[in-house]
C-alpha cells in the first residue's frame, strides 16, 4: 500500500521546520516586486518615557527600518500600505546567526589558541586574534552572500495581516 507523503509546504507535517513569523508593511511596488519594511515591535518606543529617550532620532530603530527593507515577489498582488505576515524557516535563522556570529568567533578563538600554544606570547596571540577576526568577518560575509544567493534567507509571504494582528509567539 502506498504511504501518504505530505507535500513540501504542508503545515500539518511535523517534520517540516517551524516558521518564524513577522509583520511587514508594503512600502513600494515596482513591477513584480513588492518592497516591505518590517514593523517595529513594541520593545522600543512604547514605554512611558519614549519621548525623552530620542527613540525617533538618527541612528535609532526608526531610521534603521528604512535600511531593513527587503524585496518580495509580488505574486499575491500586494499594494502599498498593506500589512502582511512573512515567515522564515527556523533553520534559516540558525544558519544566518551561525554565519554572522559563530563563524568569526570560532575562527578568532581557534587562531588565538593556536597562536598562544605556538608562540606563548600574549602580544602575538592578541594580534593573531585581531587578524583572525577580520578573516572570520570576511568569511561570514561570503557565507551570507552564498546563503542569500541560494534563497535560504529570503522571507516568504504567508498571508495578509488582519486588522490589529500582532506577531504570534508559540
Amino acid at each position: 500500500m502506498p504511504i501518504d507523503v505530505a507535500s513540501p509546504e504542508d503545515p500539518t507535517d511535523p517534520l517540516q521546520p517551524a516558521l518564524v513569523e513577522g509583520l511587514a508593511r508594503v512600502v513600494a511596488v515596482e513591477g513584480g516586486v513588492a518592497w516591505l519594511e518590517p514593523e517595529q515591535t513594541t520593545s522600543c518606543g512604547a514605554c512611558a518615557s519614549s519621548g525623552l529617550c530620542g527613540s525617533k532620532g538618527i541612528g535609532t530603530s526608526e531610521s534603521w527600518l528604512e535600511r531593513r527593507r527587503f524585496p518580495l515577489t509580488n505574486a499575491p498582488g500586494l499594494v502599498v500600505g498593506e500589512r502582511v505576515v512573512v515567515g522564515v524557516h527556523e533553520r534559516a535563522l540558525l544558519k544566518a546567526s551561525g554565519t554572522a556570529y559563530g563563524f568569526p568567533l570560532v575562527v578568532m578563538l581557534g587562531a588565538g589558541a593556536v597562536a598562544q600554544w605556538i608562540a606563548g606570547s600574549d602580544g602575538i596571540t592578541m594580534a593573531t586574534m585581531v587578524v583572525a577576526l577580520g578573516v572570520g568577518l570576511v568569511g561570514a560575509r561570503l557565507g551570507a552572500r552564498w546563503l542569500g544567493a541560494r534563497g535560504q534567507l529570503a522571507p516568504r509571504f504567508l498571508r495578509r495581516a488582519s486588522a490589529g494582528e500582532t506577531c504570534r509567539i508559540d
